[in-house]
């Protein structure tokens, strides 16, 4: 598989831009890339495309697009936060995300960091991080109804700052109750989950995004996997594809590759 389609760039939280990352897929052999920006968010602006920049983006996109048509296929999509407005320029697909958890009235940021994340935790579940797992895992599972997306973004993002189980235990019957429930609702909508190997570039994490019992778990409901890296850095387009094949491989999963369907739309 030589395609992308999980790509940030300086028009959000991304390190280069739209044509640098285009140049480095060239570099690299892909066929197809879409770039996937960050939804607008009026109740935090640090890491998402603001109002402006999503005009310049799309724009930056298609003239792209067109430059470069003889040379790779390139789509114009967006990562679409579950509390963000609708997109109003027609994206070519959409990734679903959670990045917050709303409780109280306020959005809580699950991976802005590991400190904002226990401190939030201890403030508005009492350190309980299973409460604020069932919250979390429930506004995923509607994800797909809320967006409408083609793609299920890092599925248990939640679980980010926990490698080696420093905040929770993944194996607790509360934390599996409550990823199935999720799981279930998504795989009837027929929605395709990234494996996402973007924590691991960032040093975060060990294996991709959903961990390796969820990706079982998909594969005996009949789910569906394609992969990314949910690149911030053209330097890490890609990365960690093999290792992220092999994983899919060994549980069972179904791949399917996300450009073709795309291609099969005339998108």
């Amino acid at each position: 598989m030589r395609s992308e389609f999980h790509i940030h760039t300086l028009y959000c939280d991304g390190k280069n831009t739209c044509e640098e990352i285009v140049l480095k897929a060239l570099e690299k052999g892909f066929d197809a890339i879409g770039f996937s920006g960050h939804s607008y968010t009026d109740f935090d602006k640090s890491y998402c495309m603001s109002r402006k920049n999503t005009a310049l983006y799309v724009n930056d996109v298609r003239e792209l697009k067109n430059k470069y048509k003889d040379k790779i296929r390139i789509y114009c999509g967006i990562e679409q936060d579950i509390f963000a407005p609708e997109q109003n320029f027609g994206p070519d697909y959409i990734i679903g995300s959670v990045h917050y958890v709303l409780k109280d009235g306020i959005y809580i940021p699950v991976d802005e960091s590991r400190e904002k994340l226990v401190a939030s935790v201890k403030e508005y579940y009492g350190g309980d991080f299973y409460a604020f797992a069932d919250d979390y895992f429930g506004e995923v599972g509607n994800v797909a109804k809320i967006t409408d997306c083609d793609i299920i973004g890092h599925f248990d993002l939640v679980s980010k700052f926990n490698e080696g189980y420093v905040l929770f235990d993944e194996n607790d019957s509360r934390y599996v109750s409550l990823w199935h429930d999720a799981l279930d609702e998504l795989i009837k909508a027929g929605r395709i989950f990234e494996v996402n190997t973007g924590a691991i570039s960032r040093g975060y994490r060990s294996t991709p995004y959903p961990r390796e019992e969820m990706l079982r778990y998909i594969a005996e409901k009949n789910g569906t996997v394609t992969i990314t890296s949910d690149c911030h850095n053209a330097e890490k387009l890609g990365f960690a594809y093999e290792e992220a094949f092999e994983l899919i491989k060994r549980t069972g999963t179904e791949y399917v590759d996300f450009a073709q369907i795309l291609a099969s739309k005339n998108i």
